[in-house]
C-alpha cells in the first residue's frame, strides 16, 4: 500500500503511540514526520491521534468500521520498516 491516496472508508481511526525521546521509538517519529502531512491532506476527515510518552513501546492501532481494531508493534524499527508494517495493517 502507498501512502499517495486516500484510505478505505471502512478505516476510522489512526493511533499512533511512541517515546517522545526513547531511540526505540526513532523509526515511527521519522514516519510521523515523513507520513502524517500526506495522510491528512488525502484523508482530511480521518482522525489520525499521536500520543507520545517516555517509555511507551511504540505501536500503531487501527479502528475500523464495527468496532474491529488491529495493531502492530513498532519497537526498534527503522523508518521503511515502520512504514511497511503500517501498509499491512491498513490495508486490505
Amino acid at each position: 500500500m502507498s501512502f499517495t491516496k486516500a484510505f478505505s472508508p471502512a478505516l476510522r481511526e489512526i493511533r499512533i503511540l511512541c517515546s517522545q525521546t526513547g531511540s526505540a521509538s526513532a523509526g515511527t517519529r521519522q514516519f510521523i514526520l515523513n507520513r502524517y502531512p500526506t495522510i491528512k491532506d488525502l484523508n482530511p476527515d480521518l482522525p489520525v491521534l499521536i500520543r507520545e510518552a517516555n517509555g511507551t513501546p511504540a505501536r500503531v492501532f487501527a479502528r475500523f468500521e464495527r468496532g474491529v481494531e488491529r495493531h502492530v508493534e513498532l519497537d526498534n524499527l527503522s523508518t521503511s520498516d515502520v512504514e511497511s508494517k503500517v501498509a499491512r495493517l491498513l490495508g486490505p
